[in-house]
């Protein structure tokens, strides 16, 4: 039988009690803040970086969309 890898969902209730325990004895719970923190951090300069290559793509399409606006002057045949 042929299952998809996202199939059995998300994990819930227990399953997340038993996740969060797994990180502690991992981790340790000193090192836990620390984590996150530097998790933190990434995602803020993630959004960002997403928000300047946004903005780049803005400017860029609206520079473009001025270049492309034709002459009000009719073209003269040679």
């Amino acid at each position: 039988m042929n299952t998809p890898l996202f199939a059995f969902g998300m994990p819930s209730g227990s399953e997340i009690f038993f996740l969060l325990v797994l990180i502690l004895l991992v981790f340790g719970a000193k090192k836990i803040p620390e984590l996150a923190r530097g998790l933190g951090s990434s995602l803020g300069e993630f959004k960002k970086a997403r928000a300047e290559f946004e903005r780049e793509i803005h400017k860029t399409t609206a520079e473009i969309e001025v270049k492309e606006v034709p002459d009000k002057q009719p073209h003269k045949p040679a």
